[in-house]
């Protein structure tokens, strides 16, 4: 494979320009080699790097989680316990904020089936201007 411009990287990875350069600044995408007028020239290992970061984004791991899952796949032969350990605890926070999600959409369904004549009678009005959260 030739060497590949920073916008053809970001086509075949389905990831924006800046969010390459982004991810060079922090580290987590190395930095390519340079042709003779400067612009970056990437090889194939950062096509597939920024998949594994784009999939794991795409999953909803932080950028620690990600950095960490890469450190753990450039040890092949090591044991997977961190990364078991780094999808349990991301799976516990996905499930977290699902439960969080369904209980507001019951208390938005709720406010939504307001069947009043006017703003006086509604229960969307009275239920933002509870004061239980003060």
């Amino acid at each position: 494979m030739s060497a590949l411009s920073i916008g053809r990287l970001g086509e075949r990875a389905g990831v924006n320009i800046e969010t390459i350069r982004y991810y060079e600044r922090i580290g987590l995408l190395p930095e390519p080699a340079r042709s003779l007028a400067g612009y970056r020239l990437y090889a194939e290992d950062h096509l597939r790097r920024l998949r594994f970061i784009r999939r794991g984004r795409d999953l909803g791991f932080s950028i620690e989680a990600i950095r960490t899952l890469l450190r753990l796949a450039e040890h092949p032969d090591q044991p997977c316990a961190d990364a078991d350990r780094l999808a349990a605890e991301h799976l516990a926070d996905v499930e977290r904020k699902i439960e969080e999600l369904t209980r507001l959409s019951e208390e938005l369904g709720k406010m939504t089936r307001c069947c009043a004549d006017s703003v006086a009678q509604c229960r969307i009005i009275d239920a933002l201007g509870a004061t239980e959260y003060e």
